[in-house]
């Protein structure tokens, strides 16, 4: 059919008209007959399948069942109101059918024992079953009247609703739609490999997304819709991953020179683990090529991946670049750039790198220093936070820009930052965050992947329990315990932005009750908050730090990079309260010294389902990857990233968690055509490379990543 048809604009098909185009552009954004016709059902309604009265379950699913009425009554409710309660009955047992309003209306129209076809929602009160305002319908009317056994429910808003325009009537509106278009949609997958998966037709996938003939159809029409909408999100991601490769000359890093093997031979403070090795080799050979890096190094907090970024800024200075390393807060930044010197000047070896910080608070005449030595090229390392954007901050010739956890900066800043240099720097942007391989394959389908996924030798793994309130006794002496062998603890409270006076409440609570059970002189007690001066908290937590207290009370502020490796005790109060990746988060803060640690999960005794999953997850595993598996099944893709987070498919039908395994499929697919094809110019891939286009021009790739 002539796609030019799905491009007509929404109120032009019959039952729309402007009004009520003008609300589903505002509320479904849909503007013309294709988007109508990608507005897939959430759900549907099985009409297909008949239930006895023995069979319900107190599921509060949607039933049908076939009975008679043989019985009605009034049952007053006290307060004047009354509901009507019919007896309905079937070979298998009985029910109640329950009205709360229209009771004159409906006591008239009711014929008792003559067959019915009840349908709604059952409940279960007692051994009873009863349905509220079921729908009812004669057996007779019901089996002479056409409709499609599966019923969609489409996605609709509060706003169209009470416009009247609900699921029954968009259905209403695709029928049309299908009418005017004679249902003649055009193939878009090449038929090798429609025959491979044994795919439907893209027509006949169409017609049973919105009007299944049966369950079966149904899960075809979904395999296959799916399938391609994940395709070609891959074929996006894949070719611009090879287009870069290909097309984007790196800058080569040919020798591995002084700077590189002195500190490997002389400096390394522990022999690098097996995986940093790999990962190591990985970048080399990224660097040693003609093509631009771009890839994630992902590792859980601890595993080392600064020595990892360190030797690549080395092998950078070896080759005549200067390096650059980008952190999304001051602390962190501070943290680099300690952790570095510490590296290159250790036992008194010092290796003869420049390396400086820039932050919003480097002084004026730092600053100015700093800006000479970047231009005229004797400044190897620039350590710093976003301010390292700024458009007075010009490099001699940046080779490689590394970036600290990705998801706090958007894409438009990693482009800033390549724009400093005259060839695009390599690129290796690190997170701690773990992000479940299928979201990997999504989000950053267009960087290769490393994954350092061993903890450095010696680091004891943290032991992690949960325990209910009514044990804290045992949980403070516990903590004296540790205190008494000279080890440091931390205590972290939730601070939810809506509750913040009552989340406030309860640290000044706990403060002065931790303060009364850990009296001075004997005890000595921090605490940090998002209430305090900046320079305040840098000095309670450096008192921390150098050992002055024993116990740091904090709210989430300590989530993101603090390095005390005498800490080896944390506890979480209020621990349902925490995400799952947030908790795993909090547990990185200690286990980073020689000592055994430990990580104690407080909460109260009532929990739901989600929160004990949660919770027995932690206790069982310290792998952040499978910690990452449960939380995306738990809360689904769009929190993982968080809310201010380029990071959610808008997809129309896939879902990244339960169709995994179809994405998986894609991607495979999507990576051998391309090796195959790179142009998509043979002649069986012309039509996929027509749709290929079109997409890319109305959908580039990041405007499905929300």
């Amino acid at each position: 059919m002539n796609m030019n048809l799905l491009e007509t604009p929404i109120e032009y098909l019959k039952g729309v008209g402007p009004q009520r185009g003008d609300l589903l552009r505002k509320e479904l954004s849909i503007h013309k007959y294709g988007d109508l016709l990608n507005l897939y059902p959430n759900r549907y309604i099985d009409r297909t399948r008949y239930y006895k009265i023995n069979q319900l379950t107190n599921s509060n699913s949607e039933v049908q069942i076939v009975g008679k009425i043989i019985h009605i009554k009034t049952v007053e409710q006290g307060k004047g109101k009354s509901r009507l309660v019919a007896t309905f009955v079937d070979e298998t047992g009985q029910m109640e059918l329950v009205w709360f309003q229209g009771q004159k209306w409906i006591r008239e129209s009711l014929k008792l024992n003559v067959v019915y076809v009840i349908f709604g929602k059952v409940t279960q009160f007692g051994a009873t079953f009863n349905m509220a305002h079921p729908e009812l319908e004669l057996l007779e009317t019901h089996k002479s009247s056409l409709r499609s056994a599966m019923q969609p429910v489409y996605p609709s808003t509060e706003k169209l609703t009470n416009k009247g325009i609900n699921s029954r009537v968009i259905s209403k509106l695709m029928q049309q739609l299908f009418l005017e278009t004679q249902a003649l949609f055009s193939e878009t997958l090449p038929q090798s490999l429609i025959d491979e998966l044994k795919l439907i037709p893209k027509n006949a996938a169409l017609f049973n997304i919105h009007f299944p003939k049966s369950q079966d159809l149904l899960a075809k029409a979904q395999f296959r819709l799916k399938f391609e909408e994940l395709f070609f999100i891959q074929l996006q991601l894949i070719s611009k991953n090879l287009i870069r490769k290909h097309k984007i000359k790196g800058q080569p890093f040919e020798k591995v020179g002084t700077n590189f093997t002195n500190f490997y031979n002389n400096h390394l403070p522990f022999e690098l683990t097996n995986a940093q090795k790999k990962v190591l080799k990985e970048i080399r050979n990224d660097l040693g090529s003609h093509a631009q890096m771009n890839r994630l190094l992902q590792g859980d907090v601890g595993s080392g991946k600064t020595i990892v970024a360190l030797m690549c800024m080395l092998l950078a200075k070896d080759n005549g670049f200067q390096s650059c390393l980008m952190a999304p807060t001051e602390i962190l930044a501070t943290q680099h750039y300690n952790g570095l010197i510490e590296l290159l000047n250790n036992e008194n070896k010092s290796l003869n790198i420049n390396i400086k910080l820039l932050t919003g608070s480097t002084k004026t005449s730092d600053r100015k220093l700093l800006h000479e030595e970047l231009e005229n090229g004797t400044l190897d390392i620039l350590i710093g936070t976003h301010a390292v954007l700024e458009d007075k901050v010009q490099f001699q010739n940046l080779g490689l820009a590394i970036i600290d956890e990705q998801h706090r900066f958007g894409v438009e800043q990693r482009s800033k930052l390549w724009r400093k240099a005259s060839i695009p720097p390599h690129v290796l942007v690190m997170t701690a965050t773990p992000i479940p391989r299928t979201l990997a394959m999504s989000l950053y389908g267009d960087l290769d992947i490393s994954v350092i996924d061993e903890l450095p030798p010696g680091r004891k793994p943290i032991q992690t329990v949960h325990r209910y309130d009514s044990h804290r006794l045992q949980v403070w002496k516990f903590l004296k315990d540790e205190i008494a062998k000279g080890r440091q603890i931390y205590i972290v409270y939730p601070l939810i932005q809506e509750s913040e006076k009552m989340d406030f409440k309860d640290l000044m609570d706990g403060y002065e009750s931790i303060s009364r059970d850990f009296p001075l002189p004997t005890y000595s007690v921090s605490m940090v908050h998002g209430k305090m001066k900046p320079a305040d908290k840098e000095a309670e937590m450096k008192r921390f730090a150098e050992g002055k207290t024993n116990i740091m009370i904090a709210t989430t502020v300590i989530e993101v990079g603090v390095n005390v490796p005498n800490a080896s005790v944390m506890v979480i109060e209020s621990a349902e309260r925490f995400g799952l990746s947030q908790l795993h988060q909090l547990r990185g803060r200690v286990g980073r010294g020689a000592d055994q640690s430990y990580c104690i999960l407080m909460t109260g005794f009532k929990l739901s389902e989600d929160t004990k999953t949660r919770l027995e997850t932690m206790v069982r595993t310290n792998d952040g990857f499978e910690i990452a598996e449960v939380d995306l099944k738990l809360r689904g893709p769009g929190d993982i990233m968080g809310t201010q987070q380029s990071g959610v498919l808008n997809l129309q039908i896939a879902d990244l968690v339960k169709d995994r395994d179809i994405l998986q499929v894609a991607r495979h697919i999507a990576i051998r055509i391309l090796k195959e094809d790179p142009s998509m110019s043979k002649p069986e891939h012309v039509k996929m490379k027509e749709v290929f286009i079109e997409l890319t021009k109305k959908k580039n790739i990041w405007n499905y990543i929300s």
